[in-house]
């Protein structure tokens, strides 16, 4: 299985989920390429974009997890090839 390049996208509204977050990022720390996180301290929630270069089930496997916790949005946007 080839590797695509995706960007995941997540809301965190529930910002005392960090430590979930930044845990399951952890554990997918091999395919991750790199991750900026933004505080909107006006709206009091954060806004993360995370590239990822990995196989399209790991992609889907991550993004899943973290969209399932209660608060936190994610989304990913993904090369259509590698």
């Amino acid at each position: 299985m080839s590797d695509r390049l995706a960007i995941i996208s997540i809301v965190v509204e529930d910002r005392g989920k960090s430590a979930q977050i930044n845990a399951l990022l952890s554990e997918f720390g091999e395919f991750i390429v790199g991750r900026m996180g933004i505080p909107y301290k006006e709206r009091n929630l954060s806004v993360m974009c995370v590239v990822v270069d990995a196989p399209a089930e790991i992609i889907n496997k991550l993004t899943g997890k973290i969209g399932m916790l209660e608060g936190v949005s994610a989304k990913t946007l993904m090369t259509k090839s590698q």
